[in-house]
């Protein structure tokens, strides 16, 4: 496992797309296995560029590693898309080898900084362990729904800063 401070938040570049998808084709596959993400890289790929194109956010949490003497190269662990004008994130992934590190929470961070209104998300219904892990966030689910995609159950879930009294 990595060090949490190990790694650093910076925006996505062109040269992140292809680590973007291997992560997010590696975190798929390990939460639902019966579906081939591989086949739907080229989907992600193109969603990623309409994101772009309709103003959201990409950014990357990237581990540094020692790599010989003085040397050190780096690998994403994770990424986030969010609009910052709507307040939904449409993507956040982090790989398998880096669950339980803070990239997931730091990306999160992220997001509520980019959007520090509302941030917004749909997930799973299968997905028990994001739930939790958006709970944690400060998330709440507010309804159902269905994804037109897939036909899945999910979840609509939120994050509000504290108003004060």
């Amino acid at each position: 496992m990595s060090d949490p401070a190990a790694f650093t938040l910076r925006p996505a570049a062109p040269d992140d797309r292809a680590a973007m998808g291997d992560l997010w084709v590696a975190s798929w596959a390990a939460t639902l296995p019966e579906i081939d993400f591989e086949a739907r890289r080229p989907w992600l790929m193109g969603h990623l560029d309409a994101l772009d194109a309709g103003g959201a956010l990409a950014r990357v949490a990237v581990e540094a590693s020692g790599e010989g003497a003085g040397q050190r190269a780096s690998r994403v662990a994770g990424f986030v898309v969010i609009h910052p004008q709507t307040g939904y994130l449409d993507q956040i992934a982090v790989g398998p080898d880096f669950r339980g590190t803070g990239a997931a929470e730091a990306l999160i961070a992220e997001a509520k900084a980019i959007s520090p209104a509302l941030v917004a998300l749909d997930v799973n219904q299968e997905n028990p362990r994001a739930v939790r892990f958006y709970e944690k966030m400060g998330l709440a689910i507010v309804s159902e729904g269905k994804n037109p995609a897939s036909g899945r159950l999910t979840f609509r879930m939120e994050w509000r800063p504290l108003r004060e009294a």
